[in-house]
């Protein structure tokens, strides 16, 4: 991403959930009632006329994937909270809105972007007029010049309390160092903490024709000067989680049996690129 530039994958995500919040049938798989409002009116109108193509395969599981990330997501953060957990960081946040909809008392939600992402959420935050909220503290951090820990700690972020940390949408973008400093950092974390991130496997691993949707699909993010770099298999990715325990890795199949199944709509996933994985200290 460039220096000055906000994410525009960032903002093609949060299109998505709003999509789903507009047309797809109940219940939501993800219930964000913010979703649409931090777009703004002027997004509006695209969000309407994206209801022609929300039925093609692609779309549909696309959509389901992301808003199925961001659910499971917000499960773990409750499984955390039940156990004692006061923090909650979200690495590369983008414009997730759980911050404005935090349903955990005293959980503390600190959001960490790239400056130029967080100066423009923060900026449609206030367009869209989303009442200020005590319990969130924005860490901006530019992961190549700066240290994640020092930038955190500068937040308030207790270093020494358990926390759990969400890194939706970030992992594919990653040169492998980058991938295991932030890794290190987080096996650090004290009993009790946990993790949740989202991973693509590499195209080899893949069908023919997801291989042809995955090479469109990573021509159109590299073209925006967001390209795809880091891959893993469930294997690999367990070699590299392997200071954590508890570790839940999920496809399409098993994301589809917790969230997708009975739906009265063709929502679900499809394909096996995309996987979440979930893991404790």
């Amino acid at each position: 991403m460039e220096a000055v530039r906000p994410s525009r994958t960032a903002f093609g995500v949060a299109f998505r959930r709003a999509t789903h919040q507009l047309h797809d049938s109940p219940p939501l798989i993800l219930n964000d009632p913010v979703a649409v409002a931090i777009l703004g009116p002027r997004t509006l109108p695209d969000l309407h006329a994206a209801r022609k193509d929300l039925d093609q395969p692609v779309n549909i599981a696309l959509r389901a994937f992301l808003v199925a990330r961001s659910r499971y997501a917000e499960d773990c953060v409750a499984q955390a909270v039940a156990t004692g957990v006061r923090q909650y960081v979200l690495l590369g946040a983008g414009l997730d809105t759980f911050a404005h909809r935090n349903p955990h008392p005293g959980l503390r939600v600190f959001e960490v972007d790239h400056p130029a992402t967080q100066a423009w959420k923060r900026e449609l935050v206030a367009a869209a007029q989303l009442p200020p909220q005590p319990s969130l503290t924005y860490a901006p951090c530019d992961f190549e010049s700066q240290s994640l820990p020092a930038e955190l700690a500068a937040a308030g972020f207790d270093l020494a309390a358990p926390a759990f940390f969400a890194w939706l949408g970030v992992v594919p973008y990653l040169t492998l160092p980058a991938f295991r400093t932030t890794v290190s950092f987080l096996a650090a974390r004290p009993p009790g903490s946990g993790l949740v991130f989202d991973y693509a496997q590499p195209r080899s691993e893949l069908p023919f024709r997801e291989q042809i949707a995955r090479d469109l699909f990573a021509a159109r993010v590299a073209k925006v000067g967001e390209p795809f770099q880091l891959y893993f298999t469930p294997t690999e990715i367990a070699r590299e989680l392997s200071a954590f325990f508890n570790l839940e890795d999920l496809g399409s199949g098993e994301l589809n049996s917790l969230y997708f199944a009975l739906r009265s709509d063709h929502l679900r996933l499809y394909g096996q690129s995309g996987r979440i994985v979930s893991a404790w200290l």
